[in-house]
């Protein structure tokens, strides 16, 4: 009977994996952009990755961004890879993926909200930031609760419940310069980000007034230094 059991259980694991694939949407083909929308000249796909790159004649002023036309997001489970490498003495290269944003300057696809923050030195990579909004709200590795902020402040207030990891582990789990995994979870005002497999960021925005319940999603250019940024395998799920 527990061979037999044990037998049955083997036959049901690749059918239940086959199901739990079939609901996430491809949203990059790997061969051109189609589906996606931003600055000309700045995008393309190399090696079968979404490549965004700056150079010292072919700078940005500005952050830029690369939109996703499907629609907007709301609570979602987004699987993707990447990779940062940085054109310069500095060792600058700096990216991340929008969600639940809204585009404020479409002329230069220009974006504010939730953004999975990353870079090549791996200092912020998983932490949530919050591009033309409340900027830094945390750093990788905590658990943070987000209150409303009062009129006339300009600093959110962020309470640091616990830690995911310890920085260096999350800074361990880091591939600088490679090929990285992350996955975001949105679900209502629980943001939830992965680096790796490492939980690097679980946040409560209890702010109904800064906070997103949707918005678009797309994928960041950083102005400054020459860099490049490769995204892969974007996957996405809708969540109830």
């Amino acid at each position: 009977m527990r061979l037999l059991l044990l037998s049955l259980s083997l036959l049901l694991v690749p059918v239940l994996r086959a199901a739990d694939s079939a609901d996430f949407q491809t949203i990059f083909n790997g061969r051109d952009l189609a589906g996606w929308e931003g600055l000309p000249g700045f995008w393309s796909v190399r090696d079968g990755a979404i490549t965004g790159q700056t150079t010292t004649e072919h700078s940005l002023k500005t952050n830029t961004f690369l939109l996703w036309k499907g629609g907007e997001v709301k609570n979602f489970e987004l699987h993707a890879s990447f990779r940062l490498t940085g054109q310069n003495t500095q060792g600058f290269a700096n990216s991340g993926v929008q969600y639940r944003s809204r585009v404020i300057e479409p002329a230069g696809f220009v974006l504010a909200g939730y953004q999975f923050d990353m870079d090549l030195a791996g200092r912020f990579t998983g932490m949530l930031y919050e591009e033309q909004g409340r900027g830094i709200l945390m750093r990788p590795g905590q658990t943070i609760r987000i209150g409303a902020m009062p009129d006339g402040q300009k600093k959110a207030p962020v309470e640091v419940i616990a830690t995911t990891a310890k920085p260096e582990e999350i800074l361990a789990a880091y591939r600088s310069g490679e090929w990285n995994d992350l996955v975001i979870i949105a679900q209502g005002n629980h943001l939830r980000h992965f680096l790796n497999g490492k939980l690097a960021a679980d946040i409560t925005d209890n702010d109904s007034a800064k906070g997103a319940a949707s918005g678009v999603l797309a994928l960041q250019l950083h102005a400054g230094q020459p860099m490049t940024v490769q995204f892969r395998n974007l996957q996405l799920k809708v969540l109830p």
